[in-house]
């Protein structure tokens, strides 16, 4: 395993990019995950790109190239960091919320903070299935519980592709670093529960929030 600082992330700085129209369309895909768990369809991402006075096709390809959404062949939504809408080994939930799944353990720790709520966090480690659980960020079981932040040396622009189904949680330090040996390919190296926590803060904690510091617009009805 190459040790690095893992992955860069910074998917909060792609949003902050967006020009208005494509920022109005991404702010209304993470608002129907978070009151619904899924992605709303092609389109009502193309009727809210025309409600804002843009190109439906532009504004999709700015998202797409920004890597803030990625989408799949028949253009549906693939990836909608933090949230995927196919199940992954990372399950995250709250109090009164629908059951949602995170693109990675990171996406999975930045959720709280974007919401601003307390989640449950469930995930599964690879090649053992053993279970992780994270409550409020602060209680992890079992306790020495780590990240792995690993990627692919591949050249492949979408994070979805690239680090996402690396970054995983693991029961410990040790059972991280032996999946890491018997996949040389993947190159990373292990967070701390306090540094993984600082990364899903930094990536995520505004991430919903609009440019006067308001939250989300209402999600759009799923198709």
């Amino acid at each position: 395993m190459t040790q690095s600082a893992g992955p860069d992330l910074n998917k909060g700085g792609c949003a902050a990019a967006l020009t208005g129209p494509a920022r109005q369309v991404h702010l209304a895909v993470l608002a129907a995950f978070a009151q619904t768990g899924q992605a709303p369809g092609r389109v009502e991402l193309e009727r809210i790109a025309r409600a804002g006075g843009a190109d439906p096709a532009a504004v999709l390809a700015e998202l797409a190239e920004r890597d803030v959404l990625a989408f799949g062949q028949a253009g549906e939504i693939r990836a909608a960091y933090p949230f995927s809408p196919s199940p992954t080994p990372i399950q995250v939930s709250w109090e009164r919320g629908p059951v949602t799944y995170a693109m990675c353990a990171i996406d999975a720790l930045g959720i709280s903070a974007m919401l601003g709520r307390p989640v449950t966090i469930t995930a599964t480690e690879p090649g053992t299935g053993r279970v992780i659980t994270v409550h409020d960020q602060a209680r992890w079981d079992p306790p020495g519980a780590v990240v792995f932040a690993g990627a692919t040396g591949g050249d492949c622009c979408h994070a979805a592709d690239r680090t996402c189904g690396y970054i995983n949680f693991f029961t410990s330090a040790r059972a991280a670093r032996t999946w890491a040996r018997a996949n040389p390919a993947v190159t990373g190296t292990v967070l701390r529960r306090a540094q993984a926590l600082r990364r899903g803060v930094a990536e995520f904690g505004t991430f919903m929030r609009t440019g006067d510091g308001t939250g989300p617009p209402a999600g759009p009805d799923p198709m």
